[in-house]
């Protein structure tokens, strides 16, 4: 395989394309812009093309140099085509993504899912390395999961294995992005935390989160952590909820598909072990105790780099698989 690709990871938060090197995995150069749905489709386009634009401007690695770019979005994809069929938590619908960047740049594109892509990126440099069945679970602004059998992904008759955000756990329970009631990401999600926070603030509870909080800007991971570090009363119990869903959602995963081991990432994993440690908890306590007692937990071991890494090797994984 070539030395560099562009990989692109489009979530519901953030935009993050970066140039990687296939070979190590490194991160030579990335780009970091928030997606800012509101805005609209155009926007969020312009976005990602500018975002190319200056990877492709600021680096010493010629054009010619770079085999293709991988683009991981949140939502389903029809990745023969590349189109992005439908992504909840951008309002995108029938988008030919790989048409508008090949036509931009004249570079070859590969389109996946944002778990996918990640569970790519921990396959071949992360926390799936030498695993054979395992499953990843990313926590963002929804919940997917990447399935793992023998080696490789579990892509499903349709292509759209591993929703786990979408598995009910709420018989007609809180509404989700999807137009579902009762989905575990709209429990466990980061999004479904912040939406929790925000609710019981307007309510009148009280919270040292408050003290952290930017007018009209949205709750932010790091402000979550500062106040469950003041022991809040308020985001503890918020936390735990979300870690009860969450885990009971990981131990339905290992009843059902007797992995060896659940890979969690997302923000809220990284940066919280309490949230991390606390969700694992729940999960063995609620799976059976045979496949209970074998589960190995770890955290993604790129971190947010996992999809923007994965982005870049997913042609690779697909013509040797």
């Amino acid at each position: 395989m070539g030395k560099y690709s562009i990989g692109i990871d489009l979530g519901g938060t953030k935009i993050l394309t970066a140039l990687v090197d296939k070979n190590s995995g490194e991160v030579l150069n990335f780009v970091k812009k928030k997606t800012k749905k509101d805005k609209g489709y155009d926007k969020i386009i312009k976005k990602i093309i500018n975002s190319v634009s200056e990877i492709l401007n600021e680096n010493t690695v010629q054009k010619h140099e770079i085999d293709n770019i991988g683009i991981g979005v949140a939502g389903q994809t029809d990745r023969k085509n590349g189109i992005i069929i439908n992504a909840p938590n951008l309002d995108f619908a029938d988008i030919n993504i790989k048409n508008i960047l090949e036509t931009e740049f004249n570079i070859p594109v590969i389109l996946g899912n944002d778990v996918e892509i990640a569970t790519v990126g921990e396959m071949y440099f992360g926390s799936g390395k030498g695993e054979k069945d395992y499953v990843c679970v990313f926590v963002g602004t929804g919940i997917g999961s990447g399935i793992v059998q023998d080696g490789k992904i579990r892509y499903g008759t349709t292509g759209t294995a591993g929703e786990i955000g979408h598995i009910i756990v709420d018989l007609g329970g809180r509404s989700c992005g999807c137009g579902g009631c009762g989905c575990l990401e709209a429990y466990a999600s980061r999004l479904a935390i912040e939406k929790r926070i925000t609710g019981a603030l307007k309510k009148g509870r009280k919270s040292d989160i408050v003290n952290y909080l930017v007018e009209d800007k949205p709750i932010k991971t790091s402000m979550i952590k500062k106040a469950l570090e003041n022991k809040d009363e308020l985001v503890t119990q918020i936390l735990n909820e979300a870690a009860e869903y969450l885990g009971s959602g990981l131990a339905s995963i290992i009843n059902f598909y007797n992995p060896s081991k659940i890979i969690l990432g997302g923000g809220l994993m990284n940066a919280i072990d309490y949230f991390y440690n606390r969700t694992i908890e729940i999960a063995k306590i609620k799976s059976l105790p045979t496949p209970a007692a074998s589960i190995k937990f770890e955290k993604a071991k790129l971190g947010d780099f996992s999809g923007v890494i994965g982005a870049a090797l997913l042609e690779d994984y697909r013509k040797n698989n």
